[in-house]
């Protein structure tokens, strides 16, 4: 039986969303990194994951940790055709912002910066919500279709699909985005459910 994590130092909770890079603690025990059997290793993909608890603790089901990690690489990395990666970036940060998760906003928010080089409108879709103007129509198109996903699945229709191709995306294109929010609407979930964030900085000064 999975044992909860009782004991960790005070966390240094983030009280806003941000670009910035924050740590996440869990609620349960994760795998301890010496502990990782092959098949858990071959899970993560990424060899670098076995140094993150949330992929640790989800590595206790291999099986399904791995193809959840196969579906989240093809989906935000696969860019041989469909739209580029900052407007995958861009869904994820908007459905992860309306959802509620600081951490996952804090990825996708920074990639979608990364990507597109605007920062501005990322951190205004951070600060002011879900209804900010985040710079032109192709990019509001892109929040709100994905928010709309995220606020259950039958408020997603005909009126998205509509403004994303006013907006001028093409087929591939919409269903790239509609993946990249459909995949953090769950991941949102279960990250949300299994642990929270945490200012590593803050701590670390915390304990000089």
């Amino acid at each position: 039986m999975t044992d909860l994590v009782t004991e960790y130092p005070a966390l240094e909770r983030p009280d806003r969303f941000t670009q910035e890079g924050l740590g996440w603690v869990p609620w349960l025990a994760p795998v301890a990194e010496e502990d990782l059997t092959p098949e858990q290793h071959d899970a993560l993909i990424q060899p670098a994951r076995a140094k993150m608890p949330y992929f640790r603790l989800l590595a206790r089901d291999p099986a399904a940790l791995k193809a959840r990690t196969l579906t989240d690489l093809d989906i935000f990395f696969n860019t041989s055709g469909g739209v580029g990666r900052a407007e995958r970036e861009l869904a994820a940060a908007a459905t992860s912002r309306h959802n509620g998760c600081v951490f996952c906003a804090s990825v996708h928010a920074a990639a979608a910066t990364r990507e597109s080089g605007r920062g501005d409108d990322v951190q205004r879709l951070l600060d002011e919500g879900v209804g900010a103007d985040v710079g032109d129509e192709r990019w509001n198109a892109v929040v709100s279709a994905s928010v709309s996903l995220a606020e259950t699945p039958l408020s997603f229709g005909g009126d998205d699909i509509a403004r994303l191709r006013a907006a001028g995306f093409d087929d591939a294109e919409i269903l790239d985005i509609v993946n990249g929010a459909a995949f953090f609407n769950w991941a949102n979930r279960l990250m949300l459910s299994l642990g929270e964030p945490e200012v590593p900085a803050r701590r670390s000064e915390a304990g000089r």
